[in-house]
């Protein structure tokens, strides 16, 4: 996977252990911290540009100690980001918590796993296959 960035002194993208899924992004504020107030979303740059094979997705995805112990985490649950997009990346943080949070360039604030795509061909009918299940959900089968 090929990356550019907008700061060679930003840093890099790096998985945090050798068996981790994910690998940690970070923000790029050149212009000094940012302020996440208390219930409130925001776009983070990260200053990186990046390639992404065709036939994989990246899902970017909360980082869980900024989740549990600042209440940070991202507006949509997971980001996908598609192997022809260019622009930046820019990560969707909401802080959920009842104080402020600041948000310091460099700082880790979200994580990335790479996954394979399948594209499903989609076929427009007047009927489908009954089963079992029919249309119960949201907690039908039980607890």
């Amino acid at each position: 996977m090929k990356i550019k960035m907008i700061s060679t002194s930003g840093r890099m993208p790096f998985y945090a252990t050798e068996q981790s899924a994910g690998f940690d992004i970070s923000a790029y504020l050149p212009n000094g911290p940012f302020v996440l107030k208390a219930g409130e979303r925001a776009l983070v740059p990260t200053g990186y540009f990046v390639e992404i094979p065709e036939g994989y997705e990246a899902q970017i995805r909360a980082r869980s100690g900024l989740a549990i112990k600042h209440g940070i985490g991202l507006v949509n649950g997971i980001g996908t980001v598609d192997s022809d997009y260019r622009g930046e990346w820019l990560v969707p943080l909401i802080n959920w918590s009842k104080e402020d949070f600041v948000i310091e360039d460099g700082e880790r604030i979200a994580q990335v796993v790479i996954a394979p795509v399948c594209r499903a061909e989609i076929e427009l009918v007047d009927e489908i296959n009954e089963t079992e299940r029919g249309a119960g959900g949201f907690g039908h089968t039980g607890k």
